[in-house]
């Protein structure tokens, strides 16, 4: 079990999510450390199993640290960690929901069902409000760390990075296995550049800091997903003032908005090439930071505290 404590007398708080990877969720684990660099006690329940009998097995473990001390709220993120909070009635849970929960039909019967076992719901994006039926909703989106995520030299980060100066890379959004992010239209795209200098690099298996110098590496970061909440590389690629191309999903247009370097793009493959042609012709670094001040990560635990208070004991 995960825990992050310290000696305050304000709100107690038990984060549950997904526990089966090597590690937390970066996300999730950058919210934990400013919640509690803003005073909040939080410990971090870690659910072992997939699928919605994996994630029931884990119900009397979290009985039994729900026991352990005198929480105040339940913070689960993603709609099945939700339905298994939802499953005890003495502390109040609130469900943030980050996107394929919703909008995957397979996944939004629990997530409907956790909406319903909840107090109140977080969503990271205004377009994912239709997808819930509580009225109670408020759009937080996931912030950035600004002391990972700034505007770097390009070749040091390369040569730190270890990349050849001499090629020039495209920094794909995910794996390439995953299917949401459709890299078969990223790969298409760049194949369409006619130039065997760019290479699409696949973000898989990177510290946080690396990612920051594969952003300041890059020519450009490329996303290319069916479906998105909010997505955080969209965010921390701005905040590193790196180009952006990215389809039309979730808030991508309300985070790039007008900024110049930062195009959206169709799903056809022709379109997208075109767009990566005038983020290269741009050239150099843009003005996203300051895009994206807003969200920060500081200031986005503010606005989540706010809401534990609403429903807090």
């Amino acid at each position: 079990m995960f825990n992050c404590k310290f000696e305050s007398k304000m709100l107690r708080v038990l984060i549950v999510c997904s526990g089966n990877k090597k590690s937390i969720s970066p996300f999730v684990k950058e919210q934990v450390d400013e919640l509690v660099s803003a005073g909040v006690m939080v410990d971090v329940f870690l659910i072992k199993g997939k699928g919605f009998t994996g994630y029931f097995r884990n119900i009397f473990r979290l009985w039994k640290q729900i026991g352990k001390a005198s929480y105040d709220v339940i913070n689960a993120h993603y709609g099945l960690s939700g339905l298994l909070a939802g499953l005890q009635f003495k502390i109040p849970v609130i469900v943030t929901f980050h996107g394929t929960d919703l909008y995957s039909a397979k996944l939004r019967f629990y997530s409907r069902m956790a909406q319903i076992l909840s107090k109140k719901c977080i969503v990271v994006s205004p377009y994912m409000l239709p997808f819930v039926k509580n009225r109670n909703a408020a759009v937080i989106p996931c912030g950035v760390d600004f002391k990972i995520f700034y505007p770097m030299d390009k070749t040091t980060s390369k040569n730190k990075m270890k990349l050849s100066l001499d090629k020039k890379y495209i920094l794909f959004s995910s794996s390439f296995d995953n299917q949401v992010k459709n890299y078969p239209l990223a790969r298409k795209a760049v194949e369409n550049l006619n130039d065997n200098s760019y290479e699409l690099i696949e973000l898989k298996g990177y510290k946080r800091e690396e990612v920051a110098l594969l952003l300041n590496s890059a020519e450009l970061a490329l996303l290319t997903s069916f479906t998105e909440g909010s997505p955080q590389f969209i965010k921390e690629a701005m905040a590193c003032n790196c180009p952006v191309v990215s389809t039309n999903v979730g808030d991508v247009k309300d985070i790039i908005s007008n900024t110049k370097g930062c195009y959206l793009t169709s799903f056809e493959p022709e379109d997208i090439t075109d767009k990566i042609e005038k983020a290269l012709a741009f050239g150099g670094k843009t003005d996203g930071r300051s895009q994206v001040s807003h969200l920060t990560s500081g200031l986005i635990a503010k606005k989540i505290i706010e809401v534990y208070e609403t429903v807090a004991g």
